[in-house]
């Protein structure tokens, strides 16, 4: 395992840096904050550059890295603003990865090319109302009518669902499974199909500009050939996909961390308190000190999963390690960014309290904290390592 980025990994990080503090701008976060709008142009801006298909392959039109160098992507783009970085980070979120495993060529070649191109946007709908992290159940139903598959039910909580044009969907299509997860099933589906509805979500706490929403079918109706792989596999492809999610979620956390540290630390030279700048109480200096250790070691924890990750080695424990152990960093370093800041850090001006607002996410989504820590133990467990 190597802690240093090659040179090629450093190159990508600086260009992304240098588009994201171009781009990225103050007053952009702020307004599309308070509208809750997605970042449209922003987006199609990354997704020329290549920053949006770091890990699709060149033959899709992406770049053909991996894991790692996403990694370094989204935490540039989160550290600059979590909002704007979560949003365009995010815009062909998972579609790819599923198609890119157990799709069909014609699958691959009609909905990859236009995500990688930044001309569509993508939408996988896992979680369901009654059930959130717990997708060994669902109520979202797929039956076989004649060359056609009929889906009926819920998601909520789904990313980009407001905007998106194709949505990969969890269904149960073997309501006699036992247990049940090995009746699911995915299917394609595509924006403008009859029995397809969204409701976006508003009032959120944080990522605001990553626009979420609900799902609703009623007898919606996809093709026999948008069964993605095999019949009844569903729930093994979408345990291994989040396997690899999660790690850029903890880049994510990293980045969010990142960039609350940096404007804490930038305040606390130039504040002056009875004389003297703020950095020079041990009070303050030790906070400091104390987040630059956290995010170092969440970042190597990061590092590591994409590393194996990309080796061929996917270790869980690994990757949930990795994000509940950064989700919480960045929690505690956007708070404590808040607090050096005093009554300024409780201000929109001064942008760590929407960095703080923006981290809690990181906990949620992509599995709680508390499934993290149950897949940690069982895979523990399956090893004798207790």
């Amino acid at each position: 395992m190597r802690f240093e980025l090659n040179d090629e990994q450093k190159e990508i990080k600086k260009a992304v840096r240098e588009f994201c503090q171009k781009e990225f701008t103050p007053e952009l976060a702020l307004e599309l904050d308070k509208k809750e709008e997605f970042p449209m142009e922003l987006y199609k801006k990354a997704a020329k550059l290549g920053f949006t298909s770091l890990r699709i392959p060149e033959e899709y039109g992406g770049q053909g890295y991996g894991v790692l160098e996403e990694c370094i992507v989204v935490e540039e783009m989160c550290r600059v603003d979590p909002g704007l970085g979560t949003a365009v980070s995010l815009g062909n979120l998972m579609i790819p990865d599923v198609l890119l495993k157990h799709g069909t060529e014609e699958q691959k070649e009609k909905y990859i090319p236009p995500l990688a191109r930044g001309e569509a946007i993508a939408a996988a709908a896992f979680t369901e109302p009654e059930h959130g992290s717990d997708i060994t159940r669902l109520d979202t139903t797929a039956v076989k009518e004649g060359n056609e598959w009929v889906i009926n039910g819920n998601k909520v909580f789904i990313t980009n669902a407001p905007i998106a044009d194709y949505f990969i969907i969890l269904c149960q299509t073997d309501p006699n499974a036992q247990p049940p997860y090995r009746g699911q099933s995915l299917f394609l589906a595509e924006k403008g199909m009859p029995g397809l509805d969204v409701e976006k979500l508003h009032g959120k706490m944080g990522i605001r500009p990553c626009i979420t929403g609900s799902l609703s079918f009623d007898n919606l109706r996809v093709p026999e050939n948008n069964l993605v792989g095999e019949l009844n596999r569903g729930f093994y492809y979408t345990l291994e996909l989040f396997d690899g999610t999660r790690i850029t979620v903890a880049a994510q956390a990293v980045g969010i961390a990142q960039g609350a540290f940096e404007r804490a630390f930038q305040y606390a030279k130039n504040r002056k308190q009875f004389g003297r700048p703020i950095i020079d109480f041990q009070g303050i200096s030790f906070k400091l000190a104390e987040m630059h250790i956290k995010i170092e070691a969440a970042r190597l924890l990061t590092y590591k999963a994409a590393w194996l990750y990309d080796q061929g080695k996917l270790d869980p424990v690994a990757t949930s390690t990795a994000k509940a152990y950064a989700s919480r960093v960045a929690m505690e370093v956007t708070d404590e960014a808040i607090q050096i800041h005093g009554g300024y850090g409780y201000l929109e001006d001064y942008h760590v309290e929407r960095f703080h607002r923006c981290a809690k996410i990181t906990e949620i989504y992509e599995g709680t904290t508390e499934m993290q820590k149950l897949t940690i133990i069982n895979q523990l467990k399956k090893r004798m390592i207790i």
